[in-house]
């Protein structure tokens, strides 16, 4: 058993040799068919969403492609190098995203809010009902499209049939109403 390991780790290297000297596209397809979706299983257990497993998984097995050179079989194997590709890339995503890897997210449970931020916080959301309520239904409507509907503007306008620039222009004029409103 650990001999057929060796070989196919040997083999391995090999590939990696052949796409640094030849850019051997076959031995790269292979690379890719192993060490491809076990890949994105790795991220998606370390917490990456199916997506970003699936990005990272080929901004990887591109970062193979472009740096067989960097790969050195005296340092480390190729799953090694490979997966530690695969924990940089989504380390570098999770940066881009602006989200903070698990090790950093608090444990336990979150304290209570303080009373008095609660009920300011349920006033804050009763005047912004108040004051939605109030814009003109135009202006409300597509308020609620982009804000609550997370609708783009040109997906706002494929959808109504109106202007991007209408379109624009009235949820800039009811950002401002609310503004003021909410003073």
């Amino acid at each position: 058993m650990r001999s057929n390991a060796k070989a196919r780790a040997d083999e391995w290297v090999d590939h990696v040799i052949r796409i640094r000297d030849a850019q051997d596209q076959a031995a790269f397809a292979e690379l890719f068919r192993h060490f491809a979706p076990r890949v994105k299983a790795f991220l998606m257990r370390s917490g990456a969403d199916a997506s970003l497993a699936e990005e990272c998984a080929q901004e990887v097995m591109v970062t193979l492609w472009h740096k067989a050179h960097m790969f050195d079989p005296g340092r480390a194997s190729v799953a090694t190098w490979v997966f530690t590709i695969a924990r940089n890339k989504k380390i570098d995503a999770l940066r881009k995203q602006k989200r903070p890897e698990p090790e950093d997210l608090p444990w336990g449970p979150e304290a209570e809010p303080d009373q008095e931020d609660l009920l300011t916080l349920q006033q804050e959301t009763s005047a912004l009902g108040q004051a939605l309520a109030e814009l003109p239904e135009k202006q409300r409507n597509l308020v609620e499209r982009a804000y609550f509907g997370d609708l783009s503007h040109s997906e706002i306008a494929a959808e109504t049939g109106l202007p991007l620039g209408t379109i624009k222009s009235r949820i800039r004029l009811a950002l401002d109403r609310l503004r003021h409103s909410m003073k």
